[in-house]
C-alpha cells in the first residue's frame, strides 16, 4: 500500500473541463488563470478518461484574490496555493 496522496484526478466544468492533471492530495484544488483563482473539489464520483479512472474533481467558481469585484467570489483573507497545471 502506498502512503503517497498525490494523484491524477480529472476535473469537471469550468475552464480546464476535462483536463487531467497532478493533484497534491488536497479535497480543494486552486488554479490560476488569467490572474483569478479557479476551485475544484473533490467528489466520491470516479470516471474512465482515455481507459484509466480518474477521481472527479468539478468545478467550484473563480476568486479574485485581490477582491472582491463583479461575478466573483471574494477570499474569506485566505492564502490561495493554487497549482501548476503547465508542468
Amino acid at each position: 500500500m502506498t502512503t503517497d496522496t498525490n494523484q491524477d484526478i480529472l476535473l469537471v466544468g469550468g475552464p480546464r473541463d476535462g483536463a487531467v492533471v497532478h493533484s497534491p492530495g488536497s479535497a480543494v484544488v486552486e488554479i490560476e488563470i488569467d490572474g483569478f483563482i479557479h476551485k475544484y473539489v473533490l467528489t466520491s464520483k470516479k470516471r474512465q478518461h482515455d481507459g484509466t479512472s480518474y477521481t472527479v474533481y468539478n468545478y467550484d467558481g473563480e476568486i479574485d484574490p485581490r477582491g472582491a469585484t463583479p461575478g466573483a467570489e471574494t477570499p474569506g483573507g485566505g492564502q490561495h496555493n493554487p497549482i501548476n497545471i503547465d508542468e
